[in-house]
Formats: structure tokens, sequence, C-alpha cells
């Protein structure tokens, strides 16, 4: 069987989570509610980084676990690479 280069933890997910170092232009295989579907990477993404799964448009949230993780500060092609570069923390809001 081979090995899984990313996995995606929650089906609401928007990003999966690189298991491996992934060069620019590979394409990569994520199981999307018993799917197989590939995705070509736009960009380099470090192990332990997330890649799109669709493209995120500027201030949607970053979903990853099931739950919003920070706002994309520019449109996020799916494929790219996902960062501090291109999303921003959500504040907590007070009392929480």
């Amino acid at each position: 069987m081979k090995k899984a280069k990313a996995l995606v933890i929650d089906v609401r997910d928007n990003v999966a989570t690189a298991l491996d170092p992934l060069e620019k232009g590979s394409t990569v295989s994520v199981d999307l509610l018993g799917r197989v579907e590939r995705i070509k990477l736009l960009s380099a993404i470090p192990m332990g980084h997330k890649i799109a799964l669709t493209t995120i448009e500027k201030g949607q949230a970053v979903v990853k676990y099931g739950e919003p993780i920070g706002l994309a500060t520019s449109t996020i092609g799916r494929g790219e690479h996902v960062h501090t570069h291109n999303v921003a923390s959500r504040p907590r809001p007070v009392g929480s």
C-alpha cells in the first residue's frame, strides 16, 4: 500500500496537512469523504504545513480539525501553501 503524502483530518476542512516535504508541481492524493481527489501543488509545502484543498477567498476562514484556525489574508489557490504568509489568526472573543 502506498503511503499517504497528505492528510485531511475532518470532512469540514479546507486544508490538508503535508506528511512529508512536497515539491511544487507534484500531485498529492487526498481522501475526501471516501473519494480520492488529486491536487497539483502550486507551491512547495514543508512537512507539517497546510495545502489548500479548494480556493480560499480573502477573508474566508481556514478550517482544520473541523474548526476555523484563521482567516485568509489573500486569496489562496487550490494546491497552494497555507501558512502565516497568507493566514492571520482569528482573535478570540474576550472572556473565552
